[in-house]
């Protein structure tokens, strides 16, 4: 894999945990001159990605709110989900949430999501936020409908995590698992990500290849016994309108 261009790769270094870097920093994180890394923050700054912060560090500019707006407002993804996923919430329960999520690289990364009306707990996802690849219902649903060598690329690279995280202790058990869940149409968790949460998520197709998952995400504590057996048809139901309607849609979404 070849190396990301310069400012792609200063962009990189900011997350939550390090919002902000001075130039020294990022020169010693790339190493790269000072000089260098000042050429480029100052290119970065000039077209928004960047702003000057107290203390002579930088942060995220202005130009992602920008880029973030333009996003919501012409994926065709979200722009289809999303009356789906709030008629999923009217025919399900208002103390849960909707997620529609894409995987990113080796995370599964949150790209909408509609919160019911009633009070309910918060989940762990929310636009922008990456969860693990394989933890959780929308991140196996997504592995499972990923092609076997897709699948055991990721499963080799993170092997060792995949291990300390799940009761998985090799490949064929593995795949044996995601196979099961591709079978049956759905994925469904309980307290893998947050505790107290159980996620059922169900497959966005287009042209028999995966684009997208869709989650109906609810505390454990307020579903009755025969919750699921009504919340699940549905979100199956609603997972397929998605799917046939974004397939009318011109393709507009990234082929990786």
């Amino acid at each position: 894999m070849s190396r990301p261009s310069r400012p792609i790769a200063v962009l990189q270094l900011f997350d939550t945990g390090r919002p902000v870097w001075t130039v020294e920093e990022i020169a010693q994180s790339l190493r790269i001159s000072v000089s260098t890394a000042y050429r480029t923050v100052r290119d970065l700054v000039q077209a928004g990605f960047l702003d000057p912060v107290v203390g002579a560090g930088y942060a995220l500019g202005p130009a992602f709110i920008r880029y973030d707006r333009i996003l919501r407002q012409s994926d065709p993804l979200i722009r289809v989900a999303d009356p789906i996923m709030s008629d999923l919430l009217e025919r399900t329960s208002q103390s849960a949430t909707v997620i529609l999520s894409r995987r990113f690289r080796e995370c599964v990364m949150c790209v909408h999501e509609v919160q019911g009306k009633k009070p309910h707990a918060p989940t762990s996802y929310e636009r922008g936020v990456a969860m693990p690849l394989f933890l959780g219902a929308t991140s196996k649903l997504i592995l499972a409908y990923l092609p076997d060598r897709t699948l055991k690329s990721a499963y080799l690279a993170n092997e060792a995590a995949i291990r300390k995280a799940s009761k998985f202790q090799s490949w064929p058990e593995f795949k044996a698992h995601l196979k099961a869940i591709r079978r049956a149409g759905y994925a469904a968790t309980d307290s893998e990500v947050a505790k107290g949460r159980i996620g059922l998520a169900a497959p966005i197709l287009r042209d028999d290849q995966i684009v997208a998952g869709v989650s109906l995400v609810v505390a454990s504590r307020s579903l009755r016994p025969r919750d699921i057996d009504h919340f699940l048809p549905e979100l199956l139901s609603s997972a397929k309108r998605i799917s046939q309607r974004f397939s009318r849609e011109r393709p507009v979404l990234t082929r990786g």
